[in-house]
């Protein structure tokens, strides 16, 4: 029963890497495939479960072993999992909600409309600049979509624009990377407790800059001279005009009012050690009574030009939701079957350095998608507790272990354009060629991602030296 759930996971895990070529959505496969493994593990676990510590609790001695099986599969592990998996969706949703809304009503044109230079590697360096910062804010996938937007109307030609896009692909995963709130892999490590707020940051941010700079050096030697104008073709508008309904105040008030509840969050958890996701519900609660009340005094708008939350939810990213869904409970299946802990134990054999498990771990997300291979770790390693022994420190909250793994799976997916949310976004937008960012961009990622890794490295030989 292991060996099918292994096969069957790689499978599914093949599957979704070649979502393109197969043209079949990743969220259908992640779906399916958590289903049956956890169909094939609910009768493994009658030939294990018997001996585990936590089972033989529950079942207090009770002869039904059979059926009390079965209800702690459904009624404790299942039950256990998806709460974990929920924090993580009802977060994402929010916050991807609030970032809608924000786009829909124009507020990002605050920040976009302030670029006027044409020399095109002072271009580069400002669009490198806000988006790093701004992926730490928003996130690294919208922040990638509202900057590609931005580079159509600034740069006519589309080769230029290739080089412009793929800056901005490592600028937002480096900038995610040392945000709590950045990249879903950081998300999920953050919301889980594995890091903190308070570490995260000045851990990751110098690590993060270096992973970056780099990269952008490299591709600023490659433009020269000035912009040409850009005809009206490469212009983008949304298919909501809420941004001609209202007014400036207003649009100004709902970008403000929408990044302060994103940079709320984590002061949120930290005074009331609360979920995250109640903390961005709560904002996303505020912004919409705000639209609310702001279209209601709107009398001789026509109710089809308003963007209600009702209708920008409309507009919301499902499929990756249910993604996250279907891979997070797969993973799942695996760590309650004991192989995710049968596989840490080969990895410290193997590799008996956690520095090389996370390098290795951050060049496979550049290959394969960096959920799965974050909720892996997770499932294989777990926070140890204040005072354990000495071989274990690197695995408590905020230790070199969970630090590093942040870091290396959100800024490692750079390396190939299949590797994040956001490269694979600009393949879509600005369709840019797997081959061509293997040959200009792939070697300067690489260099980023391990010059920023061995920052890190010295950084943490420095401080506990």
């Amino acid at each position: 029963m292991v060996t099918l759930m292994i096969i069957l996971f790689l499978i599914g895990y093949a599957c979704i890497a070649l979502e393109h070529n197969l043209k079949i959505n990743k969220a259908a496969t992640a779906l399916l495939l958590s289903s049956l493994l956890w169909t094939i593990y609910i009768f493994y676990a009658q030939s294990f479960l018997p001996n585990e510590d936590e089972f033989i609790k529950f079942n207090a001695g009770s002869p039904d072993i059979f059926h009390n099986i079965i209800r702690y599969v459904t009624e404790v592990q299942i039950i256990e999992h998806i709460g974990d998996v929920a924090e993580i969706i009802f977060f994402l949703l929010g916050a991807m909600t609030i970032v809608e809304l924000i786009d829909v009503h124009g507020g990002f044109s605050i920040i976009t409309d302030k670029i006027t230079t044409k020399n095109k590697k002072s271009l580069l360096w400002t669009l490198s600049i806000i988006t790093f910062f701004m992926s730490a804010i928003l996130d690294n996938l919208t922040t990638t979509i509202v900057m590609v937007m931005l580079l159509r109307k600034l740069v006519a030609d589309q080769r230029e624009r290739w080089l412009f896009a793929c800056a901005i692909i490592i600028a937002a995963n480096s900038g995610g990377a040392f945000s709590p709130i950045g990249d879903v892999t950081t998300i999920m490590l953050w919301v889980k407790g594995n890091v903190t707020t308070q570490h995260l940051i000045p851990s990751l941010l110098g690590p993060s800059i270096v992973s970056a700079l780099l990269p952008v050096l490299c591709i600023s030697f490659m433009l020269k001279g000035e912009l040409k104008a850009v005809t009206t073709e490469h212009s983008s508008t949304h298919t909501l005009k809420a941004s001609e309904i209202i007014t400036p105040f207003e649009q100004k008030f709902i970008f403000f009012l929408g990044v302060g509840c994103l940079i709320f969050v984590p002061i949120f958890k930290s005074i009331t050690h609360l979920p995250p996701f109640l903390g961005v519900l709560l904002g996303l609660g505020a912004l919409w009574i705000y639209t609310e009340k702001m279209y209601g005094r709107k009398k001789n708008v026509p109710e089809s030009s308003k963007a209600r939350i009702s209708v920008i939810l409309g507009r919301i990213d499902f499929t990756t939701i249910l993604f996250f869904l279907g891979i997070l409970m797969a993973v799942a299946s695996l760590q309650c079957a004991g192989i995710l802990h049968e596989l840490s134990l080969l990895l410290e054999e193997k590799l008996q350095n956690i520095y090389l498990i996370n390098l290795l771990i951050g060049v496979l997300s550049s290959i394969v998608d960096n959920v799965p291979l974050v909720a892996g770790a997770m499932g294989m390693y777990e926070i140890a507790p204040v005072g354990c022994e000495e071989s274990l420190i690197p695995f408590m909250q905020d230790g070199t272990f969970w630090l590093f793994l942040t870091y290396c799976a959100g800024v490692g997916g750079s390396i190939l354009i299949i590797g994040s949310a956001a490269g694979v976004v600009v393949m879509g937008l600005e369709k840019v060629d797997f081959v061509w960012y293997l040959k200009h961009i792939s070697f300067f990622a690489l260099l980023g991602y391990l010059a920023g890794a061995l920052f890190y490295i010295l950084q943490e030989a420095y401080i506990l030296g």
